[in-house]
């Protein structure tokens, strides 16, 4: 093992790049036993310890994380998606009648929080990669659209509901996209998959106690001479701001600076991030408008945003699930009970989905099952009135309409390890831009039972999506033929495709869509 300068790579050129390497810890190369040399920034603290000292240290470490990371963002989700959710349920309870909006403007009050929502995820995530503590970041938009969602409340008109959703909207811009980016800095890819799982696991029993609460303070109607729906967003939101401003004091920031490990737990989880994708998070320096050009100059980001706008036009049917429920015939309460069974058992296959994405190692054939059965729990409300049928449908829809979602961000995550600033970047862009297909997907839910304007529109957003993610696979599977191949001049095609040279001293790869189950 030889060790190099620190600004030379394993050719002995000097290291001109942007993303520089703040610690102090010695720059060596190691042969992997097949004759390739890789990177070696281990931390001295570990090199002193045993595989099984090792081992015991890492499980002790990832369960820390599980038991204090994991709930504290599962919360902070359930709380996101209770309040932007809460106005489907208020319109069974007599928010249309009380501020005289049409269908139309319904729809419009619905995706105009897209408006504000969507464009500012990517400043937002632009500036959380330049904060020492991205925790106390998400936790006070937590408590400032805590405070929005219960002055909906005191609304009087459409077009003041309109203004307050917009800037509910803004605020919200800052959870998901930074909650993704803030688990990767935490989980290496063996383990990430999973972890972004626990996020759609959260949003669907948030989706089920939402709907199950709402139905439940629903009853509140006519006490103290205020309507149901206004006290679904004063107890709501009120409750949001609360349990935000715990979080604050309780979320871990970075692995580096995490008060909550001790110093060999910090170098270890550092290590674990570093190991696979060339430098940790607080370890690179790289401009806000460098990062995003860097996502913007890279073919990867389009394919993905692309393929997030068909499913999120699929997954555009959690906005109007209750109405859909409600088709069934049943009354607003009944039906608001109804739609806890779907999502509860969306969070449980999520969870079955990722594990076994993580244990094959694998996703393409993963999205592909779940856009072909989304297909399916399409046609069935289009084709018949049998409530058995069509209520077994929507058990389905949740799960194979929103589920390739977690397997996209996955592989985001994977295929754009590096610069941490440029993975954050595109995670934004691609939630953001994807996400508008929830502006214009919120006109097609209408005509109950059948929704043939809906239906129809989302099984061709499925073929689209299956036919750009087969390219998709085809394009990656290509860039790491040209790796595997050791020519120089196939290598520097892909390192146009947004790869370093330090992943390229890894022997990194695309992963996950070698296509088998």
């Amino acid at each position: 093992m030889s060790a190099v300068p620190a600004n030379q790579n394993k050719f002995g050129e000097e290291i001109t790049d942007d993303i520089k390497d703040t610690t102090e810890t010695t720059v060596d190369y190691v042969d992997d036993g097949t004759g390739v040399r890789h990177v070696n920034r281990e931390p001295e603290s570990l090199r002193g310890l045993s595989d099984d000292e090792r081992k015991r240290l890492e499980r002790k470490l990832v369960r820390k994380m599980d038991l204090i990371i994991l709930p504290i963002v599962g919360i902070l989700y359930i709380l996101n998606y209770i309040d932007r959710q809460n106005l489907a349920a208020a319109k069974l309870q007599g928010i249309m009648e009380d501020l005289n909006m049409d269908a139309n403007q319904f729809a419009t009050a619905v995706s105009i929080l897209f408006v504000g929502y969507l464009p500012l995820q990517i400043p937002s995530n632009l500036l959380i990669t330049r904060f020492k503590r991205p925790g106390m970041y998400i936790c006070t938009a937590v408590v400032i659209w805590g405070a929005i969602s219960a002055a909906t409340a005191a609304v009087q008109s459409y077009k003041q509901l309109l203004a307050v959703r917009a800037i509910l909207g803004g605020v919200e811009a800052v959870f998901f996209p930074g909650a993704i980016y803030y688990l990767s800095a935490w989980y290496p890819k063996r383990e990430l998959g999973k972890r972004l799982a626990g996020l759609y696991i959260a949003q669907q029993f948030g989706n089920a106690f939402g709907g199950l609460l709402a139905a439940a303070i629903l009853q509140l109607k006519g006490v103290h001479g205020i309507a149901g729906w206004r006290w679904l967003f004063i107890i709501e939101g009120s409750a949001t701001v609360g349990i935000g401003a715990i979080c604050a004091l309780l979320m871990p920031e970075y692995p580096h600076n995490a008060r909550v490990l001790n110093q060999l737990e910090r170098d270890l989880a550092v290590w674990r991030i570093e190991s696979e994708s060339g430098a940790a998070e607080g370890h690179e320096e790289v401009g806000v408008l460098k990062s995003f050009g860097m996502a913007l100059k890279d073919p990867k980001v389009y394919m993905l945003i692309f393929m997030n706008m068909m499913s999120q036009g699929q997954g555009s049917i959690a906005n109007f699930f209750p109405s859909i429920v409600k088709s069934l015939g049943y009354n607003s309460t009944i039906s608001l009970v109804l739609t806890a069974p779907p999502y509860i058992l969306a969070g449980i296959l999520y969870y079955f989905l990722s594990f076994w994405s993580d244990k094959r190692h694998t996703v393409y054939p993963l999205i592909l099952m779940c856009i072909s059965v989304a297909c399916i729990m399409y046609i069935i409300p289009m084709s018949t009135t049998s409530i058995g049928a069509r209520y077994f449908s929507m058990m389905i829809l949740p799960v194979s309409s929103v589920g390739p979602q977690i397997l996209l961000f996955k592989t985001l995550n994977l295929h754009l390890a590096r610069p941490v600033a440029k993975r954050a970047a595109a995670t934004a862009l691609m939630n953001a831009i994807g996400g508008t297909s929830n502006i214009w997907a919120s006109y097609l839910y209408d005509a109950p039972p059948h929704y043939f304007k809906a239906f129809g529109t989302l099984i061709a957003c499925a073929i689209v999506f299956a036919l750009t993610l087969t390219f998709y696979r085809w394009w990656v599977l290509r860039e790491n033929r040209r790796l595997d191949s050791g020519d120089l001049a196939a290598i520097e095609k892909v390192k146009r495709g947004g790869v370093t040279q330090e992943m390229v001293d890894l022997g990194w790869r695309y992963e996950m869509f070698d296509g088998h189950f």
